[in-house]
C-alpha cells in the first residue's frame, strides 16, 4: 500500500502544482477586475465631482460677467451690453439647477447650494432692479442703489459660499484620489506578475524562434545574392544587345557604300556612255527630220532624270554632302529637298558643332528618320530643326505639330526609333520622345561634344561617300561636255 502511495505522490504533487498555479492566475483576473470596476466608479465619482466645482465656479462667473454687462449698459445707455447680461443671467440659472440636482441627496452639500441659489437670487435681482430704474430715467435712484454697496455685499457673500463648496469637494475629490491610488497599487502588482509570467514566454518564444530568423536571414542573403546576379547578368546582356546594335549599325553603312559606290561605278558609268553616244549620234544626224529630233531630245531628258535619281539614291545611302559640307550643310541640304517633297513648312536653326564622323552621321541618320516618319504618319503642316552646342552637349531637336501618339503604347514607327536610341547610346548619348496623341511629337538627341584640341576637326567621312562626290563631279563635267558637244 505505501509503495502504491509513493507512485503516485509525484503526480499528486504536479496536480497541486497545477491547482495552485489556476488559482493564482483566476485570483490575478479577479484583483484586476475588481480594481477595473473600483478604478472606473471612482474615476466617474471624481468627473461628476470636477463637473460640480466646475458648475460653482461658473454660476460666480456668470454673476461678475451679469454685473459687468449691466455696469456697462449703466455708464453708456447701450443696448449692446444688455446681451452679455441676459445671457449670463440664464447660465446662472441653468448652473443652479443642475447644482441642485446633484447635491440633492447630500444634505450638507444642499443647503450650502440653497444658500448660493439664495445670494444668486438677490445679486440678480438687484441687477435687475438697477436697469429697471434707469429704463424709467430715475438717475438718482439707480445711482444710489449702485453706490448702497448692496451688491457688493452679496457678491463677496456669493465667493465664500462658494469657497465652501469647493472646499467640500476638495476633500472628498482628495479621498477619491487617495482610494483610486490603492486601487492601482493592487493592479500594479497583478500586472508585475503578469508581465513575469509574459517574460517567461516570451523567453520560450525567442528561443523557439530563433531557429525560424536564421533561416529567414539564410534565405534573405541568397535572394540577395542571386538578385546581384542576375542585375549583372542584365547589364552584361545590355552591353552586348548595345554592341550589337553598334555592329548592326556599322554593317548598315558599310553596305550602303559598298551599294553607292556599285551604283556610281556601274551605273554611273552605263548612264554615263549612253549620255555621250546620245551626243555623237545627235552630231552626225546633223538635219534630222523633227519627229526624230523629238525622239532624241525625250531620250535626253530620260537619261538627265535617270542620273538625278541616280544621284538622290546615292545619297540616301551615303550622304557625300556630310563627308565634304559637314553636318549643319547636310542638314540644310536634307531639309530644303525634304520640304520640296512634302510642302511641309520647315524651321531650322543649325549651329556648328564639334562631332566625330560617326555621331555626325548618326545625328543626320536621326534627322533623316524623323523626317520619314513625320511624312508617312503624322501630317504635320509644321516641323522645326534645331542643332545647338551647350556645356560640352551636342543636341539635336526635331518636333512637329502632328497628330503625335501615346509614348506608353508602341508605335507603328517605334522600330526606327529604338534603332536609333541604340545607336545614340552606342555613341554616349541618349535620346528623349515626348509625344501625346493631337499634341505633335519632339524627338531630343544629346551627344558628347568633342574636345577642342586647337587644331581643325576635319570629318573623316567614308570611303564610298567620297567616292560618289568624286563620281559625282565627274558625270557633271561629262554633262557639261556633252551638252556643249550637243550644242555645237
Amino acid at each position: 500500500m505505501n509503495r502504491v502511495r509513493n507512485l503516485f505522490k509525484p503526480l499528486r504533487k504536479r496536480r497541486c502544482v497545477f491547482a495552485l498555479a489556476a488559482l493564482a492566475a483566476l485570483l490575478i483576473s479577479l484583483v484586476s477586475e475588481v480594481g477595473f470596476q473600483t478604478a472606473t466608479r471612482i474615476v466617474d465619482y471624481l468627473d461628476r465631482q470636477a463637473n460640480a466645482r466646475l458648475t460653482a465656479q461658473l454660476v460666480l462667473r456668470n454673476l461678475i460677467d451679469a454685473e459687468a454687462g449691466q455696469r456697462g449698459y449703466l455708464i453708456t445707455g447701450q443696448g449692446d451690453y444688455l446681451e452679455p447680461y441676459r445671457a449670463a443671467r440664464a447660465k446662472v440659472e441653468t448652473s443652479l439647477a443642475s447644482l441642485s440636482r446633484f447635491y440633492e441627496l447630500d444634505p450638507v452639500a444642499a443647503a450650502l447650494v440653497g444658500r448660493i441659489e439664495t445670494a444668486a437670487s438677490l445679486k440678480l435681482a438687484e441687477l435687475a432692479e438697477t436697469i429697471s430704474l434707469h429704463d424709467q430715467g430715475q438717475e438718482q435712484a439707480w445711482r444710489n442703489l449702485v453706490s448702497s454697496g448692496v451688491g457688493k455685499q452679496q457678491m463677496d457673500e456669493l465667493r465664500t459660499l462658494t469657497e465652501s463648496l469647493l472646499k467640500i469637494e476638495s476633500g472628498r475629490i482628495a479621498a477619491g484620489r487617495a482610494s483610486l491610488y490603492r486601487t492601482l497599487m493592487g493592479n500594479r502588482i497583478g500586472v508585475i506578475a503578469l508581465a513575469a509570467i509574459s517574460v517567461l514566454a516570451l523567453f520560450m518564444y525567442l528561443r523557439q524562434t530563433s531557429a525560424l530568423v536564421r533561416q529567414r536571414e539564410h534565405q534573405r542573403l541568397a535572394a540577395e545574392t542571386e538578385r546581384e546576379r542576375l542585375e549583372l547578368e542584365v547589364r552584361r546582356r545590355t552591353d552586348q544587345l548595345t554592341e550589337l546594335a553598334r555592329h548592326l549599325q556599322t554593317a548598315r553603312e558599310d553596305e550602303r557604300s559598298r551599294l553607292a559606290r556599285e551604283l556610281h561605278d556601274e551605273l554611273g558609268a552605263l548612264l554615263t556612255g549612253a549620255k555621250l553616244d546620245l551626243a555623237r549620234l545627235r552630231k552626225r544626224m546633223g538635219d534630222a527630220p523633227i519627229e526624230l529630233a523629238q525622239r532624241l531630245q525625250s531620250l535626253e531628258s530620260g537619261l538627265n532624270s535617270g542620273i538625278a535619281l541616280k544621284r538622290r539614291i546615292i545619297e540616301d545611302l551615303s550622304p557625300s554632302t556630310l563627308a565634304n559640307l559637314g553636318l549643319v550643310a547636310a542638314l540644310e541640304i536634307l531639309l530644303r529637298e525634304w520640304r520640296e517633297r512634302s510642302g511641309v513648312e520647315v524651321h531650322s536653326a543649325l549651329e556648328p558643332v564639334r562631332l566625330t564622323a560617326s555621331a555626325e552621321l548618326t545625328l543626320f541618320r536621326l534627322v533623316q528618320e524623323a523626317l520619314t516618319n513625320i511624312g508617312k504618319y503624322a501630317a504635320a503642316s509644321r516641323v522645326e530643326v534645331e542643332l545647338t552646342a551647350r556645356n560640352h552637349r551636342v543636341q539635336v531637336r526635331v518636333q512637329d505639330d502632328g497628330a503625335g501618339f501615346d509614348t506608353g503604347r508602341q508605335p507603328i514607327s517605334a522600330h526606327g526609333l529604338l534603332g536609333m536610341k541604340y545607336r545614340l547610346e552606342s555613341e554616349g548619348g541618349e535620346l528623349v520622345v515626348r509625344s501625346s496623341p493631337g499634341c505633335g511629337t519632339s524627338l531630343r538627341a544629346v551627344l558628347p561634344e568633342l574636345a577642342d584640341t586647337g587644331a581643325t576637326q576635319v570629318p573623316a567621312g567614308e570611303a564610298g561617300a567620297a567616292r560618289a562626290a568624286d563620281a559625282a563631279d565627274a558625270a557633271d563635267a561629262a554633262d557639261g561636255t556633252l551638252a556643249t558637244g550637243a550644242a555645237a
